[in-house]
């Protein structure tokens, strides 16, 4: 389930965040900070924790001020700002009941919930993801891309094809930061993941990053993967190995009794629950659960296959399982089967009084 929230930032601007939970009591609460410049519906951000939520995770993501959904001046904002907005985001889940557990951060997203996490006592674990170890890098990114910064007090900068406003203030305050310190008086695991390939932020970060920790500390490679985790799996993987790693640190999965909730359903019976808002469900059976969504550009969170699809996969299901029926029977050499479907819709064939009878 995908609800949609807004919060106060820590300078009264409204922020905007998404809550994701696994349909189930959660095993635990991940607060997940993005990138500079990206948002909380960045693929990959939404990639891991779909894999997370799929382990029994609730996850927290927001959009930090002047991104994304919420409101701000990008402009105005600087690396002190993002902890401002981290910690506003702690007492938002506070208010609600619960802290986070474990604090995921990618790129300077990651660089931040290091700075932040010794002051949150609910934090069991923490994890970045090409993560740079000191924030003077985004510094010197910046002076690469618009060397004018160095005099200018505000210029446009583009990255990753996007422009910006950036005033020399998040120069200066990007050179205050005490990151080294901050790692170093961690007080809790933590888990550095980063692409050996990554060309934003070189793996010499993770090293210095591990080397600054203490144990009890980890470190996973993300082989082939580039900055973003564009790549097809990556950052499911990512997700993944998070998520499994975590699990130490906090309780144990109640899988069993979580499915025991919907035995109260007979063999062949199936319910679909949704939520107060959104078009997110939960579709239970005797025995399993599986989500339902609509994709994003309609109004949906993309949590799960749209109802379209799942009637396409139970009459993908039933052919390709009779074809194994019939191979099995009759003894056939049949190796595998793919049954690919597509399928058009009438929307005038819908309805018996529309107007319209084409299109």
């Amino acid at each position: 389930m995908s609800k949609r929230v807004r919060f106060p930032g820590a300078h009264g601007q409204r922020l905007a965040a998404r809550l994701d939970s696994p349909g189930e009591p959660a095993r635990g609460l991940a607060l997940f900070a993005h990138c500079f410049t990206c948002s909380k519906d960045l693929k990959a951000v939404a990639r891991i924790t779909r894999a997370l939520v799929e382990e029994g995770l609730e996850v927290f993501r927001f959009d930090f001020t002047g991104l994304g959904e919420s409101e701000g001046d990008f402009a105005d904002t600087d690396f002190s700002s993002n902890l401002e907005d981290l910690r506003a985001a702690f007492d938002f889940l506070r208010d609600r009941g619960r802290g986070p557990d474990l604090l995921i951060g990618h790129s300077l997203g990651g660089a931040a919930v290091l700075a932040v996490a010794g002051e949150v006592s609910e934090v069991k674990a923490v994890v970045t993801i090409g993560a740079p170890a000191e924030t003077e890098h985004l510094k010197e990114t910046l002076l690469a891309a618009a060397p004018e910064l160095a005099s200018a007090e505000e210029t446009d900068v583009t990255l990753a094809g996007r422009t910006f406003r950036i005033r020399r203030s998040l120069l200066d305050d990007l050179s205050g930061q005490r990151q080294r310190d901050r790692i170093g008086a961690l007080g809790c695991p933590l888990l550095v993941l980063h692409a050996p390939a990554d060309e934003v932020v070189e793996i010499g970060h993770a090293r210095r990053i591990f080397e600054a920790a203490r144990h009890p500390k980890s470190f996973v490679a993300l082989d082939g993967a580039d900055h973003l985790l564009t790549g097809p799996g990556e950052a499911r993987f990512a997700g993944k190995m998070v998520a499994a790693w975590a699990g130490r640190y906090l309780p144990a999965a109640e899988r069993p009794q979580a499915a025991a909730t919907a035995s109260d359903l007979e063999p062949g019976e199936v319910r679909v629950r949704g939520g107060a808002s959104g078009f997110a469900n939960v579709v239970e059976t005797s025995l399993h659960r599986l989500p339902a969504d609509e994709p994003a550009g309609v109004g949906g969170s993309d949590t799960g296959p749209n109802p379209y699809e799942l009637l396409l996969a139970a009459l993908g299901a039933c052919k390709s399982m009779t074809l194994r029926m019939y191979a099995d029977r009759k003894g056939w050499p049949l190796e595998g089967v793919e049954v690919l479907l597509r399928h058009d819709r009438v929307h005038a064939g819908d309805c018996d009084e529309c107007e319209s009878t084409e299109g």
